[in-house]
């Protein structure tokens, strides 16, 4: 914890359209994960090591935080969570049978939510149609956690006179605010999105970004 609370700068940054564009998502990502929670198709331990993956890549101190100690509640130990959470993410603790969806939640993230066709597809032979949706949806939602919570660390460091060393208050104060003020239009987008049956993802070929339904 101690390690997580010292970060002083940015891993990553987000645009706010970039935040916009992943909140849409959040909603049918979210629906996909509590319908996982009763079906339990995918253990929730390995949803958990899906999401310490995507908040590694990010650098979000409070998601970090607030993850760790909900993956140690869960039964993870201090040097799993620790591992998933340090540099390149897993290392010894990923599962020969969960590789293949840690790497693509880390390319996920390295994607900013624009994952390519292949990576997907890799996890859809690996696993099957419905547990690629669930592990996709952890990986969407984990990402808008991080834009939103990447602008909330920066300002909390802040706060405790440990200011981020490529961060000003404004930027802090603007983001957060916008990030209010449109997130629920953008919950409603997404909403609106599900009602016509448009795509809930956005999968992108070698060349051009292309939306394709799951």
């Amino acid at each position: 914890m101690k390690t997580i609370s010292s970060r002083i700068k940015y891993k990553r940054k987000f645009s706010l359209r970039e935040m916009y564009g992943a909140a849409v998502f959040a909603p049918r990502a979210m629906s996909k994960l509590i319908g996982n929670n009763k079906s339990k198709l995918v253990d929730q331990n390995f949803v958990k090591r899906i999401q310490l993956a995507v908040t590694e890549v990010n650098g979000c101190a409070i998601c970090s935080y607030g993850h760790a100690k909900m993956a140690l509640r869960q039964g993870m130990s201090n040097e799993e969570i620790n591992s998933f959470l340090s540099e390149g993410g897993g290392g010894e603790f990923i599962m020969p049978e969960e590789a293949k969806a840690i790497l693509f939640a880390q390319h996920f993230a390295e994607s900013k939510g624009y994952p390519k066709k292949y990576a997907y597809n890799a996890i859809v032979k690996e696993y099957g149609k419905e547990k690629a949706q669930i592990i996709l949806s952890a990986s969407q939602l984990m990402l808008v956690g991080n834009m939103y919570g990447i602008p909330l660390s920066a300002f909390i460091s802040r706060l405790k006179g440990n200011p981020y060393k490529d961060s000003s208050l404004i930027y802090e104060i603007s983001t957060l605010i916008a990030e209010i003020l449109f997130l629920p239009i953008a919950i409603v987008h997404g909403i609106i999105r599900g009602f016509f049956g448009l795509p809930n993802n956005t999968i992108t070929t070698q060349v051009n970004q292309v939306e394709t339904k799951l």
